[in-house]
């Protein structure tokens, strides 16, 4: 036995050796990059992509040099979709590690828990997911869609395409989510719809038992008028809740789905047939045509030596946050979170899709919004989406205390919850 195990500790040894050895030998100078996804746990099957795209992204750039001379490393972690552990996860990047900037974060509540401690840290967050706006920091840049860049389009689609008039706000139970369906339900009944035709539910992550909730969607949906459901349901929770929607032969044509939180990869795992016809709202799809999108697959599948990987909406987002902070760092000429906040003002990167996306002041960038049906590959086809780019708001005109208030991150504001002013600006200001 005792044998046994010094061969296996041996074997373990080795192993590790290896692993190390097959990284990158970084010198002592390097920029570092803080890379904080989860690769364990309910939000792995979303974030681990991300974490590859990242490194796809840190690789192609050291071949071409690096940046400020320098080579770029990347840091790795693990907050294994624990929400606290992402704030100590966080700070271990940004004080032991010493890294330059952090891409990272999926849900709202890893972000919420780790803003403190960029903001006391003065480090800074790349934040590339659809989220719940309702929030301003001078040390996040969100470049996944506000509300208005996602949300409010997909329900105006819902209701002026499809003539939906009965509403299921499903969604994940956390801050996202609950804040989300907040501003749709006042949207919805600013727009005329009855409290009694918006039915709103919540389950945990990870929720995997839906027989239930899918029979009260249906019985809900038998009213004689057009539903639909929009989707804020995140993770791996995803999985159980389509495969229950064919289970029970809901299909598209009945009760239209539109996801915010599924794309490309989380139908990777889904057999997609009997899904064919439901919607995600996003501001990419892998199947857009442009040029760009299609460089950006084939480096990819080459990174990945695997033709099969699906390329999604958040990896547009870090590719264009990435970029974005690559072009603000030679601007700026260092890596200093003050002299790069300031650089990134206005920041222009060609997007995935053919547009040109910038940065605004309110630390929100400019996107297109698509509408996409599911197909039998596990693609989108895009049905709708809007003529131009759209800039994301921080703050909700649909919430009463947050229509008054403006973020503008650039002298003379600098300030993420101000009051809009009131007043013209002076003569030759």
């Amino acid at each position: 036995m005792k044998k046994t195990l010094r061969s296996l500790a041996a074997a373990t040894a080795l192993a590790a050796v290896g692993a190390v050895s097959a990284l990158p030998a970084w010198a002592a100078d390097t920029i570092k990059v803080g890379i904080l996804h989860s690769l364990s746990g309910t939000m792995a099957i979303s974030e681990t992509t991300l974490k590859d795209a990242m490194l796809m992204m840190i690789d192609d750039l050291n071949k071409q040099g690096g940046l400020l001379g320098k080579q770029v490393e990347p840091v790795v972690v693990d907050p294994a979709s624990n929400w606290p552990l992402f704030a100590e996860k966080a700070r271990e990047l940004l004080e032991k590690d010493k890294v330059d900037v952090m891409f990272g974060c999926w849900t709202s509540v890893s972000r919420k828990s780790v803003l403190p401690v960029v903001e006391d840290l003065n480090g800074l967050l790349f934040y590339p997911v659809q989220y719940e706006g309702e929030e301003s920091s001078r040390n996040v840049f969100y470049t996944g869609a506000a509300p208005n860049q996602q949300a409010i389009p997909a329900v105006d689609y819902l209701m002026n395409d499809l003539g939906v008039k009965r509403w299921v706000l499903a969604g994940t139970d956390y801050v996202y989510p609950r804040t989300t369906n907040k501003i749709l339900e006042q949207y919805l009944i600013d727009k005329g719809v009855a409290p009694a035709d918006i039915m709103v539910n919540y389950t945990p992550f990870g929720h995997a038992d839906w027989q239930t909730i899918v029979s009260d969607v249906k019985k809900f949906g038998s009213a004689g008028k057009k539903t639909a459901v929009v989707s804020t349901i995140n993770g791996d929770a995803n999985v159980p809740f389509y495969k229950e929607l064919a289970n029970q032969g809901i299909k598209a044509n009945d009760i239209p789905v539109v996801a915010f939180s599924v794309g490309e990869e989380e139908l990777a795992g889904i057999d997609t047939k009997p899904l064919v016809g439901h919607l995600a709202a996003w501001n990419y799809f892998m199947s857009e045509d442009s040029p760009a999108n299609a460089a950006f697959i084939k480096k990819w599948h080459a990174f990945t030596k695997d033709t099969k990987r699906v390329t999604n909406d958040p990896m547009e987002a870090h590719f264009i946050g990435f970029n974005m902070w690559v072009q603000a760092v030679r601007q700026a000429g260092t890596t200093d979170v003050d002299a790069v906040r300031q650089a990134m003002y206005g920041q222009k990167v060609a997007n995935l899709t053919g547009g040109v996306s910038e940065m605004m002041p309110n630390h929100h960038i400019t996107k297109p919004v698509l509408i996409g049906e599911i197909q039998p590959d596990g693609q989108f086809a895009t049905v709708w989406q809007t003529e131009g780019l759209v800039a994301g708001d921080a703050w909700s005109d649909f919430i009463p205390e947050s229509k008054k208030l403006n973020a503008d991150w650039t002298y003379p504001w600098v300030c993420g919850n101000c009051e809009k002013p009131k007043f013209a600006p002076l003569a030759g200001m």
